[in-house]
């Protein structure tokens, strides 16, 4: 069985976008034009050849989501179940049966206006015909709208999904909500899973990698499961249970010595037990997680009983702990040797090994006599064999060879060749820094020399030499000061409003009503020049515009009367006034040709936009120009 990429699946457009989809493409690909001299034949043969055109595309779409979905009967029974937990089996077979349905309706419907069309003894009926069959598919797709919109949920979903290699080497990690699980595969892999102080923080399944003896190993990391009935247990415990029930896999079951996960050692050993079917056949170890909080020696009698218990079933128990990277790498290494162990022996229970082995054959010699018979070795062979050892005693040995050898306790010393005795290497002030001896600049009168500065700087504070008295300030630079801060404050003030006014989301006032309202006057502007220390006593003659109020008590007879003569003389204004296109011309034949230059100025940036006049505005509908190119001609169906 190929694996699944569920990330390469096509995205199912909604019902509506389907039906666009569709018709806009045979709009495309297919002829649009009918001329008057067509017979019948042709004209019948032109909408038979959009009716299966259409019928054929929505066939191939519907066939490609029918396609491309994974199929519960033929995928691993790991995504079988995981599938049918997350997204409800019949639920999901239903919505693509109904896809198929819809696929046959839509055959049907052509076959069926097809044979009809054969008979259409004009145009008309033909396209009437056409119109009826594409409308009627587009009506079984329009039914289809729920099937598309879940299966588009579907595949959003599944595109999310880790990718799980059921067949590969994996090591699954399961207990109790918040016992350390993602902690470990954070530390042992690449995967980077969310770590919180509460429980179901890991709500569904990641999938780290890690390395073991050149091999490559997917680690799984299962939400928590809780100790009651499978029947009740959500969606997010039955992930981590279907992963138990249908994975080749080793499992370490956590366990938290500590209890601060918020469930007893008691309870953790009851979920063991209630989960222990799942284990069969897999290498199981038990992980004795946060010893940095109780260590397994600390325990009290009754939970060693309790702990006696699980290793009573030949299931090891280790310690470990995540914060201080206590047993990580043995709880590592112990899981991948074990299920390295079960894999060899499985292999070994085939029949194919069983060939194998048959086809090797292991010769071992008999001995003839009892004479011991030792191999020859020539001495010039023995010496060059000793040589070659001495050479390699002597050879200084590589930090990538030393780090091989110490393993997991390497570290990285930089200084351990330098040619210093003693612990002196490790100063943390060096003897030589940068070429540089640095006894040459030390100087051992330093202290004395700070001692005479410090008692100079002394004496000079006592004659006073840093005292400095801020010179008193006139009456008239005083009153400057005041006003000029008077005059910062009201320039910031002023800001602030501007800024609030221009930020404000409210429609402008127009003039009218904002002449109601007169927030300045030449009352208010003297008031606020005098409070800010201006003289304005000498200010009568200043030239301060006044505006002309509106006469409100006018009768509405007075006030027509008013508006007639506003209008007679804006009247007799412009009859006195030469009218805009004689300005500035001498004579009628200047003006006649002025009129030509402006007419072929205009009309030049008309045609070139495509305008009826200089007023022309219209913007037409933007139709796609396939929709207008006509027939085609001989020669130009390459672009399908």
């Amino acid at each position: 069985m190929s694996l699944y990429n569920f990330k390469k699946i096509a995205v199912v457009p909604a019902a509506k976008d389907f039906i666009d989809i569709i018709l806009s493409k045979t709009q495309r690909k297919t002829p649009t034009v009918i001329h008057k001299n067509y017979k019948i034949a042709r004209i019948r043969a032109f909408y038979v050849r959009k009716v299966k055109f259409t019928q054929q595309n929505f066939h191939d779409r519907l066939s490609q989501i029918i396609q491309e979905f994974p199929k519960l009967d033929d995928v691993h029974p790991f995504y079988a179940d995981l599938m049918n937990i997350l997204y409800d089996k019949d639920h999901y077979k239903l919505a693509l049966g109904q896809i198929n349905i819809a696929r046959h309706l839509i055959d049907n419907v052509a076959k069926d206006y097809v044979r009809l069309m054969k008979y259409g003894d004009s145009l008309y009926r033909c396209k009437q015909l056409k119109k009826a069959a594409l409308g009627r598919m587009a009506t079984i797709m329009k039914r289809q709208a729920a099937n598309l919109a879940y299966l588009e949920q579907v595949r959003q979903h599944l595109a999310r999904l880790p990718s799980i290699d059921p067949y590969t080497r994996t090591i699954i990690i399961c207990g109790f909500p918040n016992v350390g699980k993602s902690s470990f595969i954070n530390k042992i892999t690449r995967a980077d899973v969310e770590v919180q102080p509460y429980a179901f923080t890991t709500k569904s399944l990641y999938v780290g990698h890690t390395d073991y003896k050149y091999l490559r190993w997917q680690v799984i990391d299962t939400p928590g499961i809780l100790d009651h009935p499978l029947e009740d247990r959500n969606v997010i415990e039955m992930q981590a249970i279907t992963a138990l029930a249908h994975l080749r896999a080793a499992v370490l079951y956590f366990c938290d010595i500590s209890e601060q996960c918020g469930h007893n050692l008691e309870e953790q050993v009851k979920l063991f037990e209630s989960i222990k079917p799942l284990f069969a056949n897999k290498p199981l170890t038990v992980v004795v997680n946060k010893v940095d909080v109780l260590r397994l020696e600390e325990v009290s009698a009754e939970k060693r009983t309790l702990l006696k218990s699980l290793e009573d079933n030949d299931v090891p128990v280790l310690e470990m702990s995540t914060i201080t990277d206590f047993g990580v790498m043995d709880v590592k290494i112990q899981a991948c040797e074990r299920l390295l162990a079960f894999r060899v022996d499985q292999k070994m229970r085939t029949k194919k090994v069983e060939g194998l082995l048959n086809r090797l054959h292991v010769a071992q010699p008999t001995p003839r006599d009892e004479k011991v018979r030792a191999p020859c070795i020539p001495e010039s062979v023995l010496k060059k064999r000793q040589d070659m050892e001495t050479a390699l005693k002597s050879k200084r040995k590589l930090e990538r060879e030393i780090e091989e050898e110490m393993g997991d306790d390497y570290m990285l010393d930089l200084k351990k060749n330098y040619d210093i005795e003693g612990e002196q290497k490790y100063d943390i002030i060096p003897e030589i820094w940068e070429g540089h001896n640095i006894a040459d600049y030390i100087d051992p009168d330093i202290f004395d020399k700070l001692n005479k500065l410090e008692r100079e700087e002394q004496l000079r504070e006592e004659a006073g030499m840093y005292d400095y008295k801020v010179p008193e300030l006139s009456e008239t630079m005083r009153d400057i000061v005041e006003l000029a801060k008077q005059i910062r404050e009201k320039k910031a003030i002023m800001k602030d409003e501007a800024r609030i006014l221009k930020a404000s989301t409210k429609p402008a006032l127009p003039r009218t009503a904002l002449a109601k309202v007169r927030d300045r006057s030449v009352s208010q502007l003297k008031e606020q020049m005098e409070e800010l220390g201006v003289d304005m006593e000498d200010s009568e003659n200043a030239h301060f515009t006044k505006t002309r109020g509106r006469a409100r008590s006018l009768s509405q007879p007075a006030r027509k009367r008013m508006r007639m003569d506003s209008v007679s003389q804006s009247r007799a204004r412009s009859s006195s006034r030469p009218a805009r296109d004689d300005m500035g011309v001498k004579d009628d034949a200047m003006k006649t040709k002025l009129k030509n230059i402006a007419h072929k100025a205009l009309k030049k940036k008309i045609a070139r936009k495509g305008l009826k006049g200089e007023a022309d505005r219209f913007i037409g509908t933007k139709m796609p120009r396939h929709l207008f190119s006509g027939k085609r001609g001989v020669g130009k169906t390459d672009r399908r």
